[in-house]
Order: structure tokens, then C-alpha cells, then sequence
């Protein structure tokens, strides 16, 4: 029996939620969002909350039961609040720019890395210190776009150089030792 399913997902004042068969669609301040769910489970409306049912049995729908309700959760919070990851940048001259609607990483190679931002999502670039932050109402989208940019030159250990989450620890390794 899924913890994580059996939560109620309480539905915040301004958030209008609409239950199809099989699709659950979402509308609120920072726009609309729907999420098809797998058969087998069953949204319910109970007031102010919505509750997921199980209707597959124990062993087959367990893991799809709770990973229904958080994703239902995640449309919910994305259309009330909104989601964002901030990253940073450390090393010598290195720096994002604003190019448009995306971001060019300036990073040590010899051209500009442009990182074009897809429809929902927006990118703000702070200079001092280096930071973007990445906001769309899309958990998903919001975080692979971050882990795009830290892909480009992910912090290594012995200087700690590179893009990072914003107060992400860096573990640093000792380098060559005289003797």
C-alpha cells in the first residue's frame, strides 16, 4: 500500500480543477495544466481535496498510485505558485547572458553555449554573482532545463569550477601531495 497515494491533494483557493476520464486538467493563476493518468486509477473530487484510488490491485499498482498522486500534486502547485531552480556559475570570467528568450553560458570554451528556453518557461539572469534562475509552472520542464545547463560544465572536485545549484556542496579532493 502506497504512504505517498494515500494523501489527499488539497485543492488552494483560485485553483479550478476539471476530471475527465482518464485526465485531470488544472487552471489557475500562472495557466493550465492537464495530466492523463494510467488506467487503472481513479481521481475523486471530495470537497476540497482530490483523493487517487487504486483500482489495479496491491503488487501492479503500488508504485503507479503514489507516482499519480505526486505528479496531480505537481499540476497543482504549478499552476497556483509556480516552480524555479536557481544555478550558479564559479570560475574566472565565466558568466550567463540573457540572448533573447534563452540563456548563453560563457564558460570557458571558445563560443558562447546558447540554451534556448522551450514555451512556459523563463530564465532571468542575475550578474553579480553569476545566477540564473530557471521559472516555468512545469516541474519537469523547469528541472531538466536546469540539469541541461549544469550538464554543460558540471562543478569538479579540485577547484570547484562550474555550474552549480544554488546551495549545492561541492565535495573538494585534495590535489597531488609533495613527498
Amino acid at each position: 500500500m502506497s504512504r505517498v497515494g494515500k494523501k489527499p491533494i488539497p485543492i488552494p483557493k483560485g485553483v479550478t480543477i476539471a476530471l475527465a476520464t482518464g485526465k485531470v486538467t488544472a487552471k489557475g493563476p500562472k495557466g493550465e495544466l492537464e495530466y492523463e493518468y494510467p488506467t487503472g486509477m481513479k481521481v475523486v473530487q471530495e470537497g476540497d481535496d482530490l483523493n487517487v484510488e487504486n483500482h489495479m490491485g496491491p503488487r501492479a499498482g503500488s508504485a503507479l498510485w503514489g507516482t499519480t498522486r505526486a505528479r496531480i500534486a505537481n499540476i497543482i502547485e504549478g499552476v497556483e505558485k509556480g516552480f524555479s531552480k536557481t544555478l550558479e556559475v564559479q570560475g574566472t570570467g565565466w558568466k550567463f547572458t540573457q540572448a533573447g528568450t534563452g540563456v548563453e553560458v560563457h564558460i570557458g570554451y571558445n563560443h558562447p553555449v546558447l540554451v534556448p528556453m522551450p514555451d512556459g518557461v523563463k530564465a532571468e539572469v542575475v550578474d553579480r554573482p553569476p545566477k540564473v534562475t530557471i521559472s516555468g509552472s512545469r516541474k519537469e520542464q523547469v528541472g531538466q532545463i536546469a540539469a541541461d545547463i549544469r550538464k554543460i560544465r558540471p562543478p569538479e572536485p579540485y577547484l570547484g569550477k562550474g555550474i552549480r545549484y544554488e546551495g549545492e556542496h561541492v565535495r573538494r579532493k585534495a590535489g597531488k601531495s609533495a613527498g
